[in-house]
């Protein structure tokens, strides 16, 4: 299986809106599917639960698919994934998730979106690094360009490194400008790439992507 799986630092950092952005880069390189396995403060409809972040991460997509094979898992509740499957009753296995993560026949790329950071709980005693190191998927790890983004980034490395994951690129998501030289502070401990996104360099950062992705 080709893909990437998508953690983030922490919660609200941007996951979803760069994971839209690297689907758009590889739409046109690979038949790419999204899936984001387990999804928590899903919006209730006379229809059921619609999960927003499945629901962009699908639009990204060339060929979209129905959103029940996008998101297996949804919950109403705001809370983590463990606590939203525990309280409605629902047993979600390390299994479970990895079928949940694969894509369909008629793809050849799939963008695995985790829920919050690495070693956030995204089902009973099991964490999103539970889930990256069973897909063995290449990571990107999302972190949001702020004060404070270097100790959150070289944390969420020193946590994949402890995993065996594969780290591809670091990405700032730099939601205003700033000149806080986040980039260059982190590039200095890791020999991951640290890559900076925002408004005005989205053509850079789709070449970029794919020239990681294929090296990868």
């Amino acid at each position: 299986m080709k893909g990437l799986f998508i953690s983030g630092s922490g919660t609200d950092v941007g996951k979803t809106f760069i994971a839209t952005h690297l689907i758009r880069a590889l739409n046109s390189n690979h038949r790419v599917v999204a899936r984001k396995p387990i999804e928590s403060d899903c919006i209730k409809t006379p229809q059921g639960l619609t999960p927003k972040d499945a629901v962009l991460l699908n639009d990204a997509c060339t060929n979209s698919e129905p959103i029940e094979a996008v998101c297996t898992y949804r919950f109403e509740a705001c809370v983590s994934g463990e606590k939203a499957s525990a309280d409605q009753g629902v047993e979600v296995t390390l299994d479970d998730l990895v079928v949940a993560s694969h894509p369909a026949n008629t793809a050849d790329f799939v963008v695995v979106e985790g829920a919050g950071g690495l070693y956030s709980p995204i089902a009973a005693h099991l964490l999103n690094v539970d889930l990256a190191t069973a897909l063995g998927l290449p990571v990107v790890v999302v972190v949001k360009d702020e004060l404070g983004a270097i100790n959150q980034a070289l944390l969420s490395l020193h946590a994949a490194k402890a995993h065996n994951l594969n780290v591809i690129m670091l990405v700032l998501n730099q939601m205003s400008m700033n000149n806080l030289d986040n980039a260059q502070a982190i590039q200095a401990y890791t020999n991951t790439k640290v890559v900076v996104f925002h408004k005005d360099n989205q053509d850079e950062f789709a070449k970029t992507v794919l020239a990681l992705v294929e090296q990868s």
